[in-house]
């Protein structure tokens, strides 16, 4: 199945765990990839181990909580592939901690990341997927729709990104963009190994929270986003698809 032959997939957080996943799955289906991370050391070993398979990527370092360098990045993207067909984003990252001990600057770092990073890689890429007519497919959490404790801010930004997917679905339609959100629950992912029960914590308040389901694998977060980002959904808009290994059942 080559269902991205001839196509560009950008992908924020490819460095490792879903992102990294999501760029071997859609490099095997023939898409030409770039890659995007802050981690300049571990992005280098992604797009190196691509390479070495014989798939096409290329790595663009980039917080993209800046906007300057947002713009940078999609911009040297379109440059070095001369169009973009889909984003994925899947940068992210989770802090623990007691809610009246979080400070603000944890707060809006986490925010800046995950909702407002999701936001202006779709802003800076949206012009470049409109003309091309493709996908974009974002990357909340199950978090933010249980009660999650010690993740309030990781939550709220997740299920910003929620409401913003809804949000771009609705207003790029008539121009035959599509949308969507992914929904993981608990991957063996270097995200994941953030999470530890705070000092002082019931532990037990985490049983309800996260039922005791198999932790599951990049790869199979990385199949949903290649789906929604494929032909295969182009009937799908604005749409949340779960995957969490049925905790939320």
């Amino acid at each position: 199945m080559q269902r991205f032959a001839g196509r560009v997939v950008l992908i924020t957080g490819a460095a490792s765990g879903i992102g990294q996943a999501t760029a071997i799955r859609i490099a095997e289906e023939g898409g030409s990839i770039a890659a995007v991370d802050v981690n300049e050391d571990n992005l280098g070993k992604s797009v190196h181990m691509l390479r070495e398979r014989g798939f096409t990527a290329e790595g663009f370092v980039c917080d993209v909580s800046q906007p300057d360098q947002v713009k940078d990045t999609v911009a040297a993207v379109v440059e070095h592939y001369g169009k973009l067909d889909a984003l994925c984003n899947v940068a992210g990252i989770l802090r623990i901690g007691h809610s009246h001990e979080v400070t603000l600057e944890t707060w809006n770092q986490i925010l800046s990341i995950n909702l407002t990073g999701t936001f202006l890689m779709c802003q800076a890429a949206l012009p470049h997927l409109i003309a091309s007519r493709g996908y974009i497919v974002n990357t909340a959490s199950t978090a933010a729709l249980g009660r999650h404790p010690w993740m309030a801010a990781y939550a709220a930004s997740k299920g910003g990104v929620i409401s913003l997917t809804k949000c771009l679905s609705l207003e790029y339609i008539r121009q035959k963009l599509n949308v969507n959100v992914v929904i993981p629950g608990g991957f063996a992912t270097p995200l994941q190994n953030e999470f530890q029960v705070p000092d002082g914590a019931d532990g037990s308040l985490i049983n309800g929270a996260m039922p005791r389901v198999r932790m599951g694998k990049p790869k199979l977060a990385a199949g949903v986003i290649a789906f929604l980002a494929s032909d295969d959904a182009r009937y799908i808009h604005g749409t949340e698809v779960l995957v969490d290994g049925g905790a939320m059942v």
